[in-house]
C-alpha cells in the first residue's frame, strides 16, 4: 500500500521559514515524479513545486525564488524548503506522486498518490 506522510508544517510569522517533508513507501521512488500542492480555505488546490526523477523542477510563479523542492531518493523522501513566507502562503500542503516523467508537474489530476496534508499558517 502506497503511503505518503507529510510533516514539518506549523505556524510562523511573515518572513519566517519552514521545511516540509514527505516520507513515502514507494518501492521505486526514484522513478516517480513528485510535487507539492496547497489548498487554502475556499480556494482550489494549486500546484506549488514539482520535481521529476531526473531532478528537473517546476515552480509556481508565486513561490519562485522563495521555495525550493528537493528529493532524497535513498530516503524516499521529498522536501519543500519555504523561505520568506507570506500570509498568502497559508494553506494545507500536500505531497503527490506518480510514476514516470510527468510532462506537467503542477496539474493535480496527473497524480494518483496523495498524502493527508500538513498545515502551514503564516501570520502578519
Amino acid at each position: 500500500q502506497v503511503q505518503l506522510v507529510e510533516s514539518g508544517g506549523g505556524s510562523v510569522q511573515t518572513g519566517g521559514s519552514l521545511r516540509l517533508s514527505c516520507a513515502t513507501s514507494l518501492y521505486t521512488y526514484s522513478t516517480y515524479s513528485m510535487a507539492w500542492f496547497r489548498q487554502a480555505p475556499g480556494k482550489e488546490r494549486e500546484g506549488v513545486a514539482g520535481i521529476r526523477f531526473d531532478g528537473s523542477t517546476t515552480y509556481a510563479d508565486p513561490v519562485k525564488g522563495r521555495f525550493t523542492i528537493s528529493r532524497d531518493n535513498a530516503k524516499q523522501t521529498l522536501y519543500l524548503q519555504m523561505n520568506s513566507l507570506k500570509p498568502e502562503d497559508t494553506a494545507m500542503y500536500y505531497c503527490a506522486a506518480d510514476r514516470g516523467r510527468l510532462f506537467r508537474l503542477l496539474v493535480s489530476s496527473d497524480y494518483n498518490y496523495w498524502g493527508q496534508g500538513t498545515q502551514v499558517t503564516v501570520s502578519s
